[in-house]
């Protein structure tokens, strides 16, 4: 494994309140545990993004599994390993998330595997994360499936994850390494240090492909599908 570029910070070298959220973060995940370890080195960023996640993607006006759907596009597209190996347990356990559905996010506007309202959700992640250009179709398309404060609530999460994700995947850090012994928020194939190897180890693991950016500016609704 490459060098990890930022130490963890030792849980004893936090302040009780900051060790009961690395206690959450061990029971529940988002986030994992080593993420804020690293974020612990300055106790407002430790903060700023513990509460921002609880507010804007665990919780909210807009329904958990589209901005999960949308988080992990952006895992797929900044290639943030660290990210994009671990899963909602709020998405999944609701069954409102299914496994098939991550296989495609880069093909999104093609597959079949989401519903209108989804591809309006991903359509929006690519423009932001690939900074294309918008036009009122685009943005007619987003107002017949999201509300006002829906789309400021979104747009904000994606753009926080994107920040975010582009920042962890430079440190080379990984799962299983602070407070270990849980799986909680891992993808299959991911739930333990074991698990882990053998799955990045395979010849199609995810990460061992480049995404490539969008062939098009954003899609004509008439092509929505699914």
């Amino acid at each position: 494994m490459a060098k990890q570029r930022i130490s963890y910070v030792p849980l004893e070298k936090m302040d009780a309140e900051m060790r009961r959220e690395m206690e959450r973060c061990r029971r529940e995940g988002t986030p994992r545990p080593e993420s804020s370890a690293i974020r612990a080195h300055v106790p407002a960023a430790f903060w700023f993004f513990a509460k921002s996640w609880n507010d804007l993607f665990r919780n909210g006006v807009l329904d958990h599994a589209v901005k999960e759907l949308c988080r992990l596009y952006v895992s797929r597209s900044v290639q943030c390993e660290y990210c994009g190996n671990q899963r909602s347990v709020k998405a999944t356990s609701s069954g409102a998330l299914i496994e098939d559905q991550v296989l495609d996010l880069l093909n999104f506007e093609k597959s079949t595997r989401y519903n209108h309202r989804q591809k309006a959700a991903l359509s929006y992640a690519e423009a932001i994360v690939w900074r294309l250009e918008t036009d009122d179709a685009f943005w007619d398309r987003l107002h017949r499936h999201f509300t006002e404060p829906e789309l400021v609530e979104l747009g904000c999460m994606i753009g926080l994850t994107l920040g975010q994700q582009s920042w962890l995947r430079l440190l080379n850090i990984e799962h299983h390494q602070v407070l270990p012994g849980t799986s909680a928020s891992m993808a299959p194939g991911y739930e333990d240090a074991r698990k882990l190897a053998e799955t990045k180890a395979m010849a199609d693991y995810w990460a061992k492909s480049q995404p490539a950016a969008p062939a098009s500016s954003i899609p004509s609704p008439a092509c929505e599908g699914g």
